[in-house]
């Protein structure tokens, strides 16, 4: 039995909703189970140095979490003057996960900035700032092109990112956090919607797991993307 009493293959609660920040060109708050987190985009003119002149868009993140997102007070990145490796190698990865799925040529130059902002965390808020930034990017797209600046929209496909891992020899669906501190192995994949995968992370923390169990917990990611996808269609409707 999980901790939470889940099925090994069921997602926690997810709830996305559209246009929270509103002051931000695209946004969201997605909450899966405890874990939430706000996505806001904003679009600004131009690209950096190495693409100017190219006609190509830039798609870029920046993730954080709230001193109390987590059980006890975290410091403020800020207030130490630099980011964590682990921030630095999330926000490189939100921004990698977008700009699979976008025609970067196709949006000219500007920069489009996700910011992931985790509110509560209690695991996985790397998933789902990937799932909930594709949101909030599809807005900005859209209001673009509602403005004229865009003739069509960028996007190739939707991109979403779950957690997985081996707990007492049976691979689980999407790790709360005390799964996740006590799992033998656990992988994050984030996956597009025509079957791509974008990248997978996985390690065994205690002994290594087998490629059988790597192939399940393949499957299992697939099928709660399938969930998420649809789930981001439904908040873009």
């Amino acid at each position: 039995m999980r901790p939470s009493g889940r099925a090994p293959d069921a997602l926690r609660p997810v709830l996305i909703t559209p246009g929270f920040a509103r002051h931000a060109e695209g946004s969201c708050l997605i909450r899966m189970g405890n874990t939430e987190v706000l996505c806001a985009a904003s679009v600004q003119a131009g690209v950096p140095s190495f693409l100017r002149g190219s006609g190509q868009g830039w798609i870029t993140a920046e993730y954080g979490m709230l001193p109390r997102a987590t059980n006890t007070r975290g410091e403020r990145e800020a207030a130490r003057g630099r980011q964590s490796g682990r921030t630095q190698e999330i926000q490189r990865l939100i921004g990698r996960s977008l700009r699979a799925v976008a025609d970067r040529q196709g949006m000219g130059e500007i920069t489009i900035i996700l910011d992931c902002d985790v509110l509560n965390a209690d695991g996985g808020t790397r998933c789902a700032s990937i799932t909930g930034a594709w949101v909030a990017l599809a807005l900005a797209f859209r209001r673009l092109r509602e403005a004229n600046v865009l003739a069509a929209n960028p996007l190739t496909g939707q991109v979403a990112a779950v957690s997985c891992g081996v707990a007492g020899g049976t691979p689980v669906l999407d790790l709360d956090y005390e799964e996740d501190s006590a799992v033998g192995a656990d992988a994050n994949f984030v996956l597009t919607d025509a079957g791509g995968i974008i990248e997978v992370q996985a390690t065994a923390e205690r002994a290594p797991f087998s490629s059988a169990e790597l192939s399940a917990l393949l499957s299992l990611a697939q099928q709660g993307t399938a969930q998420l996808f649809a789930l981001q269609r439904q908040a873009l409707a």
